[in-house]
C-alpha cells in the first residue's frame, strides 16, 4: 500500500512539475500589440446608438494570435413582446454581455424551433458574428433577467432573444471570435464609421 501511495505522489509531482516547468510553450500571439479603446469613444457609439436606434455596432475586431475578438456596443428600446423569428444564434461566435444601463429579459437555448440560415450578405453575418440563424422559438429555454451591472455569457450555438426590454438596455458586447470569420477593425475603422454617422 506504501508504495502505491509513494508511486501515485511522485507521478503527480512529475505531472504538476512537467507543466510548471515546460520551456517549449510560446504566447499565441508573438509581439501583439494592446489595444485602448478610450472611454469617449465608447460613449460616443452609445449615444449614435440611442440617437439613431443602432441596435449593434462594432467598435473592434482584433486579431489575437489564435483567435480573435471584438467589442461591439448594443442599444435596444422598449419592446413590450418578441418580434416575430428573433431567435439568434451565432455559429461559431461566443457573445459576453456587459450590461451598462437598463433591464430586460433574455431567454436562451440551444434547441432551436425551425431555424433559418443567415444569409450571406447579411450584415450581421458579414461583419458583428459571423454566420448562424434566426429561429421563431426554443425549445426549453432559460429565462434571464439583465440589469445594470450583470455579465452575461452566450456560446456559439445558443439561441437568445429579447422579449421583454422596460425602457432600454445598453450593454457592451466582448465577441469571442477563435475561427476569425469577422474582418478586422481598427482605430481607424472605428473613426471612419463615426464620422460617416454623425455628419
Amino acid at each position: 500500500m506504501r508504495n502505491v501511495v509513494v508511486g501515485v505522489v511522485v507521478a503527480v509531482a512529475a505531472f504538476g512539475l512537467g507543466r510548471v516547468t515546460a520551456q517549449d510553450v510560446e504566447p499565441s500571439c508573438r509581439m501583439c500589440p494592446a489595444t485602448h479603446i478610450p472611454a469617449a469613444e465608447v460613449a460616443r457609439y452609445g449615444e449614435l446608438g440611442r440617437q439613431r436606434s443602432l441596435v449593434d455596432q462594432q467598435v473592434r475586431s482584433v486579431d489575437i494570435g489564435r483567435s480573435q475578438v471584438q467589442i461591439a456596443m448594443a442599444y435596444r428600446g422598449a419592446l413590450d413582446e418578441p418580434r416575430p423569428r428573433s431567435v439568434a444564434s451565432h455559429d461559431l461566435v461566443t457573445e459576453v454581455y456587459v450590461v451598462l444601463s437598463g433591464s430586460g429579459t433574455n431567454r436562451t437555448g440551444p434547441d432551436l424551433v425551425d431555424p433559418q440560415r443567415r444569409p450571406p450578405d447579411n450584415r450581421a453575418v458579414q461583419f458583428l458574428n459571423g454566420p448562424g440563424n434566426n429561429s421563431t422559438d426554443i425549445r426549453n429555454p432559460q429565462t434571464h433577467e439583465l440589469q445594470a451591472g450583470d455579465v452575461f455569457i452566450i456560446p456559439a450555438g445558443t439561441g437568445h432573444q429579447f422579449t421583454k426590454i422596460d425602457d432600454h438596455i445598453s450593454y457592451l458586447m466582448v465577441r469571442i471570435d477563435p475561427d476569425k470569420v469577422v474582418p478586422p477593425m481598427d482605430q481607424t475603422a472605428s473613426e471612419a464609421y463615426l464620422a460617416e454617422r454623425t455628419r
